[in-house]
């Protein structure tokens, strides 16, 4: 399995980045739920004062964040996808976070993977993540 971020998205505030799961085996894989993330700040330290919620209405709707889980099967060259969306507005006291990593799990055992984005969550303390949703843009290879 590879695992990666995109660039993203940004708008008045709103962020979406996107990870992107990719069956590089031989067999079929399953998921059925959301990633799991953590995130670190520039020196890999966890960042703890930053909520994971699973899905993204509590953020914004219409993202592409929301839904339930559903099972996946993935053959080999299929993918995979979850949305991530935060608000980089400063309205609480503190200091904004920064977090350039985030240690991503695909599933409960899975190993971990850092993938790179720019987390710029401000004060709000807050991150949704979708569950996996099947990527339609790209096919699995024909078998033989």
């Amino acid at each position: 399995m590879r695992v990666y971020a995109d660039d993203g998205d940004a708008a008045m505030g709103l962020r979406a980045v996107s990870l992107h799961l990719e069956n590089c085996g031989t067999g079929t894989h399953r998921l059925n739920g959301y990633p799991q993330l953590q995130l670190l700040d520039a020196r890999h330290k966890p960042v703890d004062t930053v909520t994971v919620l699973r899905g993204g209405n509590a953020i914004a709707t219409g993202t592409g964040a929301d839904g339930e889980p559903q099972p996946l099967e993935l053959k080999t060259g299929e993918r995979a996808y979850a949305v991530m969306v935060w608000h980089n507005t400063v309205t609480e006291a503190g200091d904004p976070v920064n977090a350039p990593y985030a240690r991503v799990w695909a599933e409960p055992g899975a190993a971990p993977v850092t993938v790179t984005s720019e987390f710029d969550l401000g004060t709000t303390g807050r991150l949704g993540v979708g569950p996996w949703k099947k990527d339609e843009t790209r096919a699995a290879a024909p078998s033989r």
